[in-house]
């Protein structure tokens, strides 16, 4: 049996040899249970294969210590000998590095320098020179000594300005004083 030809009178040579129906099963007889067919695979459906393990029955190479045991030369592994760190250097917590000397003097100085004054400047220069140590050997401190730069310069700043307003005052005073007694 056969499908009815497109209409447009044109043939389509896919459609006479395709079968509108499938032919019926000889095996079946009429009135009788019909089989289960089998139908699409049920994916979340457990397998009844045991897993199979890939590495199975495989061997490290032979450059390669078997798991648990330490290559000849090594120490086992696990926990570390006693006296870990002076046996281990290198191992551990990473340290900071050592902070400049200079650098901290610098920035006590400068810190002083808001009650003498006096101190502010030689913090700030010995900020300066904290700071060509620091670059030249690596050592912490860096921060200190651009705040006791920063301080200091400040500081001494206002000392000089402390400094020129009491002069000022001082030659003031002076002028004035001269005109008022050259009155009697």
């Amino acid at each position: 049996m056969t499908n009815p030809p497109p209409p447009g009178n044109w043939t389509d040579p896919t459609w006479s040899a395709q079968p509108s129906s499938p032919a019926p099963d000889p095996t079946l007889v009429a009135g009788q249970p019909v089989p289960a067919q089998p139908g699409p695979a049920d994916p979340y459906a457990t397998s009844p294969y045991p897993p199979v393990d890939p590495y199975a029955g495989a061997q490290p190479p032979a450059t390669q210590p078997m798991p648990g045991y330490a290559a000849p030369g090594y120490p086992a592994p696990g926990y570390p000998a006693p006296g870990y760190p002076p046996q281990y250097p290198g191992y551990g917590y990473p340290q900071p590095p050592k902070t400049n000397g200079l650098a901290i003097a610098a920035f006590v100085l400068a810190l002083i320098g808001f009650t003498s004054c006096i101190t502010a400047p030689i913090g700030a220069i010995l900020g300066h020179v904290a700071q060509k140590q620091i670059r030249l050997s690596g050592e912490g401190g860096a921060g200190m000594a651009k705040a006791a730069i920063i301080v200091g310069w400040i500081l001494t700043g206002f000392l000089v300005l402390i400094i020129l307003f009491y002069v000022g005052a001082i030659i003031y005073a002076i002028a004035t004083s001269d005109n008022s007694s050259s009155s009697y």
